[in-house]
């Protein structure tokens, strides 16, 4: 289970972040996790999304991907994100995704406890997020 707080400098908004993982991924079966957070990138304050993810990491191509049902209160609808990420090495990753309605290109940094993300959001302008984990 994962619980916490986004912060959205931006829209100046503190929102709930809680993931409950219903399967985790073995050799054979991929992960099954269920939760909220803000609704997708450029959304309006206050909104959130609610979602059902499974993803899979693929050991011999270094690569992980995933898919999603969401539901978005800024549509009042389902959408299908999805994405896939490569391991680079080192704590390095490149992911490309698509949030339900558009999509972003993110370069990671992810070491241990903590991480940070350069984004290309809509393949438009630049971004960056930081994450801590304790």
């Amino acid at each position: 289970m994962q619980v916490g707080a986004e912060y959205n400098p931006i829209a100046d908004e503190v929102g709930p972040l809680f993931t409950v993982f219903v399967f985790t991924e073995s050799e054979t079966t991929p992960a099954l996790f269920l939760g909220t957070s803000s609704d997708r990138i450029g959304s309006p304050p206050g909104t959130q999304s609610y979602y059902a993810t499974t993803a899979k990491y693929l050991p011999f191509a270094h690569l992980a991907i995933y898919a999603s049902l969401n539901y978005s209160e800024w549509d009042d609808a389902f959408n299908f994100p999805f994405g896939v990420t490569a391991e680079l090495g080192k704590g390095f990753s490149l992911r490309h995704m698509y949030d339900g309605d558009r999509s972003h290109l993110l370069l990671n940094y992810f070491p241990h406890t903590f991480g940070m993300s350069l984004m290309y959001i809509w393949y438009e302008r630049f971004g960056f997020s930081l994450s801590v984990g304790f």
